[in-house]
């Protein structure tokens, strides 16, 4: 310590003396130096404030097409010039607001208004008081909590979501919180498997070195110059989910040099740099078709290794702290979690082909969800699946990102393989190969027993839920957002009422439905809920399922439209409802209090749970020339054992993919038949919407139901 303070006192005089021997001139030049050091520095903070009073301010998106405020003109104007004209991936992060704390009237207000069409009279009245005594008592007190929590956090919703949706499941996550991505609907770049995979593997790498270096612009609200957050970047590469007794636990690693490689039961590490330079992608095809070409057999245990990932949490975790935590195991275990990606060589053909291109869609989603559930690792952050026919795909694991930052990834790998790596005649990758490359390295274990009867085990329980798993994927020809424009009409609004007329026809009544809508109009936002099945959207399907005249039906699909709207926009600005509930329930478990009216709410099943992919590169993907080269998007796991999950893309103009999941086990849903009802129904609404030759005292006639019989 005595020494420590004599440093300091030496340090604090040797600067006392510099500043004494310096001339007049040295002074002042110092002087100027630490001036227009610390200006400088005042000037950034204070452009950063402004920046951040400015994308406070989110009242732009209530207003009317082409009906912009005044306030809102000076308000962009000031935005772009505040803006850099070339910013890196990072550079609005510390700009971006906080999400507010809603006030919980409001909230509670708001869920009322959600509930009332899917309640009756007497459940709705005991709910209010419910909402009532939670307000007056219990819900002021938690709300004070959170919002200290709001002061110091830079995101009061994002790390509780993570932790308690995600991590502290302890059930599989393959299914249950995995998702896809597809490749070309129509197309497949090449038919040869290891250049598929080598132009695949070529551009995930160029994305990452785009991201590492902040090359990629900032994502930004499609059409304007309003930046969205980007922090969901940062984990998207060397990313492991890691299994624990309570909780799981993400591990990031900074860089990695080799992705990991499972084919025919069979684990490698593959290196894709070589004295610090990225293998081309002819390089990386002769390496994957050296693995291809290996005809050494699987080690014990190896083969279903993955199914561990697949399985229970707690039984992973223990069979990883016994058996993996040292030697040769947790060498080769490393190799796998600490790798780029995950890389799965799968020996099946996958596409829409052959004699039954539509089953053969359904059996490829259901590949990419969830394979033999022993070959994908579905722990990585995200793992690629190169097919024996060239045809690919890929699983995302939830928790670190969600869907949009995983689909601005596959896009711009999609159009990179496609349209700027490219392929010879002859399908293979271009460029030379360096024969002198070592071969990549199998990786050695020793599995016990132990270890080989919980892999059989987990892979009983991942079978059985996959098996139960019912996918149904098929491309909506019959119109796009070209004719819904047309129309005036929110694609996203017309697809969710038509989702609303759908369920409907299909189980006899409504649901409570789930729309994943985002917040990254904030720092570190997520995802919010838009609770789509709305007072306005169930009035508009029993007037049009009840004949109502067609005037009548027209003016109530407007008021669900606008009223959809309403909501998104209300839950990307933090007005939302669910997220606000969810986080007064986790104060309320830290308090040790109870709340009927928050254990209630939480507990209620999403029956009825959509996504949209949005298409965020467009610019990419040449579609007057190459009409053909259209995405599939991606899908999900049925959130509720009863329900449907429905993800959709919205592709060009003319186009609309949708995914559909749901259970075999419940009787009451088939995915198949839901996926009709879908078609129909928007069938219906722009039958009734487009036709200008219908009478006020008309009949919706045409937009009648088909019964489940004639399904």
């Amino acid at each position: 310590m005595v020494h420590a303070l004599d440093g300091s006192q030496s340090c604090l005089w040797y600067f006392l003396n510099l500043h004494v021997s310096l001339s007049t001139q040295g002074q002042t030049m110092l002087s100027a130096l630490v001036f227009s050091t610390l200006l400088w520095l005042s000037l950034i903070l204070a452009l950063r404030f402004c920046l951040k009073l400015l994308l406070s301010y989110h009242q732009w998106m209530f207003e009317q097409h082409g009906r912009v405020s005044n306030t809102t003109k000076v308000w962009v104007t000031l935005l772009r010039l505040l803006s850099s004209r070339k910013p890196l991936l990072y550079s609005y992060q510390t700009s971006l607001p906080h999400l507010p704390v809603p006030p919980i009237k409001d909230t509670v207000s708001r869920y009322l208004t959600s509930a009332r069409p899917l309640l009756t009279d007497p459940e709705f009245e005991r709910m209010t008081k419910l909402a009532g005594q939670f307000e007056a008592n219990l819900g002021n007190r938690l709300q004070r909590y959170l919002r200290l929590k709001a002061l110091w956090a830079t995101n009061y919703v994002s790390d509780w979501w993570e932790e308690y949706i995600y991590l502290r499941g302890r059930g599989p996550i393959m299914v249950n919180s995995n998702y896809y991505g597809m490749d070309f609907l129509y197309v497949t770049p090449t038919p040869v498997q290891a250049a598929r995979a080598g132009n695949t593997i070529t551009a995930l790498l160029l994305y990452r070195r785009k991201v590492n270096r902040e090359e990629l612009k900032p994502s930004r609200v499609p059409g304007t110059v309003i930046p969205l957050c980007a922090a969901q970047c940062e984990r998207m590469f060397n990313t492991t989910r890691t299994p624990g007794v309570e909780t799981d636990v993400l591990q990031h690693w900074q860089d990695s040099e080799f992705v990991a490689v499972y084919h025919r039961g069979r684990f490698f590490r593959l290196w894709v740099y070589l004295a610090g330079r990225l293998l081309s992608p002819r390089e990386l095809e002769h390496q994957i078709q050296r693995i291809l070409d290996d005809p050494s057999p699987p080690q014990p245990g190896e083969e279903k290794l993955g199914a561990l990932t697949a399985g229970e949490r707690v039984p992973w975790f223990q069979m990883r702290e016994r058996h993996f935590s040292s030697g040769i195991n947790k060498r080769s275990l490393d190799c796998i979690e600490r790798a780029a990606f995950f890389v799965t060589l799968d020996d099946e053909e996958q596409g829409m082909r052959g004699e039954d291109p539509a089953g053969n869609l359904d059996r490829y989603a259901k590949s990419l969800l969830h394979g033999k559930c022993y070959d994908r690792w579905f722990d990585k952050s995200f793992s690629i699946v190169i097919y024996k026919n060239g045809k690919s795909g890929l699983n995302a694991e939830h928790s670190w990102a969600d869907a949009p930052t995983v689909a601005h990834l596959w896009e711009y790998t999609l159009a990179t393989d496609a349209f700027q790596l490219g392929y010879t005649e002859d399908g293979h990758c271009k460029g030379d190969v360096d024969r002198s490359l070592p071969p990549p390295q199998r990786l050695a274990w020793d599995i016990p027993s132990e270890v080989q009867a919980q892999a059989s085990s987990s892979l009983v329980v991942a079978q059985a839920l996959a098996d139960d798993v019912d996918c149904h994927v098929f491309p909506f020809r019959d119109f796009g957002k070209g004719r819904i424009k047309k129309l005036r009409v929110s694609p996203d609004a017309f697809i969710q009422i038509g989702l609303q007329l759908a369920y409907f026809r299909d189980r006899g009544g409504f649901c409570l439905t789930y729309e994943a809508s985002m917040t990254r109009l904030f720092r570190e936002g997520r995802t919010e809920t838009v609770r789509s099945c709305s007072n306005e959207s169930s009035a508009f399907v029993r007037a049009l399922e009840t004949k109502e005249a067609v005037d009548q039906c027209r003016h109530l699909f407007r008021l669900a439209s606008e009223r959809h709207q309403n909501l998104y926009r209300m839950a990307m600005t933090g007005a939302g409802i669910d997220r606000h509930l969810f986080c007064l329930y986790v104060v309320s478990k830290y308090l040790g209090v109870d709340s009927p009216f928050l254990k209630e709410v939480l507990s209620e099943p999403w029956r009825l749970s959509t996504s949209q992919t949005p298409v965020q590169q467009m610019e990419l993907f040449d579609l007057k020339n190459h009409p053909d080269f259209i995405s599939l998007g991606g899908g999900f796991g049925p959130v509720a054992d009863d329900g449907y999950g429905v993800s959709y893309i919205i592709v060009g103009e003319d186009m609309i993919n949708f995914h559909v999941s749901s259970k075999h086990s419940c009787s009451e849903t088939d995915s198949h038949r839901f996926g009709v009802q879908i078609s129909k129904a928007l069938q219906d609404i722009m039958n009734l919407l487009a036709d200008p030759k219908s009478q006020t005292t008309s009949k919706c006639q045409q937009a009648q139901p088909q019964s489940k019989k004639q399904l």
